[in-house]
C-alpha cells in the first residue's frame, strides 16, 4: 500500500494513491502586501519538479485571500491556496463569519478547520468542525481537519483514545463517500513551543487516525485520506516525519512565514 522511492514516499491521490501535501498555516501574520510579497516569492522560487508529485498549499489570512490566489493564477502556478476557517452556512446573520461559498469564490481549494486555536481560544466544538468538515465537502472543498491533545492527556499516556474521539466527533454525520479527507495531527503542546513530537509518537498516532477511519467508512477510504503531522516541523526534522508509513505531509506554521524556509521545508520533505 505504500512504497518508498527517491522521493521518500510514494501517495495515493483521491483516485487510488497518496500524494504528499505541504501546508502551510500563516495564522494572524501579515498584512495584505506582505502576503502577496511572500506568496510571489514562494511562486518564483518552487521547482516545477514538485508539481505532479506533492501538493503544496498556503494558507494566508482571509483579507489576503484575493491578493494570494491572484497571485498563484498570474503565474499559472501549481501552487494551492487555503483559507484558515469557514463557517457552514451560506448566508444569513452571522457577523463576522465568512461562508464556504464566499471562500469558493475566491478560488480556494483547501480550508483548515478544527485547529486547537479554534478550539481552545474561540470555544469551537467537535459538531462546529463536523458541519463545517460536510458544508466543504458540498461545495468541493478539501478540508485540513485538526485534531490534537493537550500536554496533559499525553503525560497519561492517553492519547489515542482522545484523537480518535476527537476525530470522530468531527466526523458526526459526514457522508462516508468523503473518502480524501485530510487529517492533521497537530498535538497542542507542540504547536509553537518549540516542543515536537517523537517521528515514532506520531505515526503511531497517525496509524490509529487511518484506523479510526477505516472503522468508520471503510479500508478504501481510510487507504485515501491522507494524515498530516504538524507542530514544530522544520527543514531539518520534516522528513523524519513524512518517512513514516503513515504521515502524508506536514501542516506547518512558523516554518512557512518565510518564502525561503517554506521551500527548504518543500525540498526536506524529498530529501532523505
Amino acid at each position: 500500500m505504500f512504497s518508498k522511492k527517491t522521493s521518500n514516499m510514494i501517495s495515493f491521490d483521491y483516485s487510488g494513491k497518496r500524494i504528499p501535501i505541504i501546508a502551510g498555516n500563516w495564522k494572524l501574520h501579515k498584512t495584505y502586501a506582505e502576503s502577496v510579497q511572500v506568496a510571489q516569492r514562494i511562486v518564483d522560487l518552487i521547482d516545477r519538479e514538485y508539481k505532479d508529485i506533492a501538493d503544496i498549499v498556503i494558507c494566508p489570512s482571509f483579507t489576503a485571500l484575493r491578493g494570494v490566489t491572484n497571485v498563484v493564477a498570474f503565474d499559472h502556478s501549481f501552487v494551492q491556496v487555503g483559507a484558515q476557517d469557514c463557517y457552514w452556512e451560506d448566508e444569513g446573520a452571522f457577523t463576522g463569519e465568512v461562508s464556504v461559498s464566499q471562500i469558493k469564490d475566491l478560488e480556494c481549494g483547501w480550508c483548515i478547520i478544527g485547529h486547537s486555536e479554534r478550539r481552545e481560544l474561540f470555544g469551537e466544538t467537535s459538531a462546529d468542525v463536523a458541519h463545517k468538515c460536510a458544508a466543504l465537502l458540498a461545495h468541493d472543498i478539501k478540508p485540513m481537519l485538526c485534531v490534537g491533545e493537550p500536554l496533559a492527556v499525553y503525560e497519561e499516556d492517553k492519547t489515542i483514545e482522545f484523537v480518535v474521539d476527537e476525530l470522530k466527533a468531527s466526523l458526526e454525520g459526514v457522508p462516508a463517500q468523503a473518502k480524501g479527507i485530510v487529517i492533521a495531527y497537530e498535538p497542542i503542546w507542540a504547536i509553537g513551543t518549540g516542543l515536537t513530537s517523537s517521528p515514532e509518537h506520531a505515526q503511531k498516532v497517525a496509524a490509529a487516525i487511518r484506523g479510526a477511519l477505516k472503522e468508520l467508512w471503510g479500508e478504501a477510504a481510510a487507504d485515501a485520506s491522507r494524515v498530516l503531522y504538524g507542530g514544530s516541523v522544520r527543514p531539518g526534522n520534516v522528513n523524519l516525519f513524512t518517512s513514516c508509513e503513515d504521515i502524508d505531509g506536514v501542516l506547518v506554521g512558523g516554518a512557512s512565514l518565510e518564502a525561503e524556509s517554506f521551500i527548504d521545508l518543500v525540498k526536506g520533505v524529498f530529501n532523505a
